[in-house]
């Protein structure tokens, strides 16, 4: 464990001299830091340094991205911001649906890069005393233990499905673009395909059995997505 009250950034990209700049960047502002080289050294410093986020590859020797970021996600839901030189949009939507928080394209400018990483570690900011949960009939929501209860029985929810299912509660009866919900659930703007809310919504949908007599997750075709809740539950 540090003895240090650092915030700690893992890197994991097998370009030595690229992790060493984003050391050094991070660093100065005053971040400590811990490098792997490969997938399967990510996971093994993952659970050794315990870090407060993830700038992860996606090419990697042994075990790529993609897998690092699915395995770190059955254990935790801590920031992961996907750094690599792919750009397709194909790419960003996986990164997406895995559970990535943000994702940046190389060649990248550093000061963006930091401004990302302080955006995402603020979202994941401990809130103090501060109780986020939400009650309905059958239903409840804690976003600070991220745990969810229906008809008692505890859900196993990916940490994105519990966020998304939580900001769609927040606000009962409200309409929601696909758009809207990538930049408050995911809280960055992501220009392109919004196929990963849809697919969020409907693992949710599987997991989270609608009682339309209470509440449901209602599409509404061609505008987007609310938590439909009967008003004297609202």
């Amino acid at each position: 464990m540090s003895k240090t009250n650092k915030e700690k950034i893992l890197i994991v990209d097998d370009d030595y001299n690229l992790c060493q700049l984003i050391k050094s960047y991070l660093v100065q502002e005053n971040f400590e830091v811990a490098i792997a080289d490969n997938g399967q050294a990510a996971l093994e410093k993952f659970k050794e340094f315990a870090p407060h986020l993830v700038l992860l590859d996606i090419m990697l020797p042994q075990l790529d991205g993609w897998n690092v970021c699915k395995e770190i996600r059955r254990v935790s839901n801590i920031p992961i911001v996907m750094l690599t030189a792919r750009g397709e949009q194909f790419d960003k939507v996986l990164g997406l649906e895995l559970g990535a928080d943000d994702y940046i394209v190389k060649p990248f400018d550093f000061r963006e890069l930091i401004a990302r990483i302080r955006a995402v570690l603020r979202r994941y900011a401990p809130k103090g005393v501060e109780v986020k949960q939400i009650v309905y009939p059958n239903l409840m929501i804690d976003i600070n233990e991220y745990h969810v209860r229906l008809n008692g029985e505890h859900l196993k929810l990916k940490p994105k499905e519990l966020e998304l299912l939580y900001f769609l509660a927040s606000h009962p009866n409200q309409v929601f673009t696909r758009q809207q919900l990538l930049e408050e659930v995911w809280g960055f703007d992501f220009s392109g395909s919004t196929r990963t809310i849809d697919v969020h919504v409907d693992r949710l949908r599987k997991k989270v059995h609608d009682d339309k007599e209470l509440w449901q997750i209602k599409t509404l075709w061609g505008v987007g997505y609310k938590f439909e809740v009967k008003k004297q539950y609202v």
